[in-house]
């Protein structure tokens, strides 16, 4: 597990993934033309529009996963 500290409306928090769902999340980002601290942030206003909301390391995962197609039934 790797954790960071990001900034998310202002206020900081610590997440900790495993180190191949930050360097997709950090890929996802990048494509899109935006920060990670960015997305994640997109990614958090999302979840919170969930009930119950997922925690933001489980949406972050999710994210990522259906992002960079894994997951995908053939």
């Amino acid at each position: 597990m790797r954790k960071r500290s990001i900034a998310i409306k202002g206020h900081r928090t610590s997440i900790a993934l495993e180190p191949a769902f930050w360097e997709a999340l950090e890929r996802l980002a990048k494509r899109d033309g935006r920060s990670l601290p960015q997305l994640i942030a997109e990614i958090d206003r999302a979840r919170l529009a969930e009930t119950p909301p997922p925690g933001l390391a489980s949406a972050l995962r999710v994210y990522a996963l259906k992002r960079s197609g894994a997951g995908d039934e053939t």
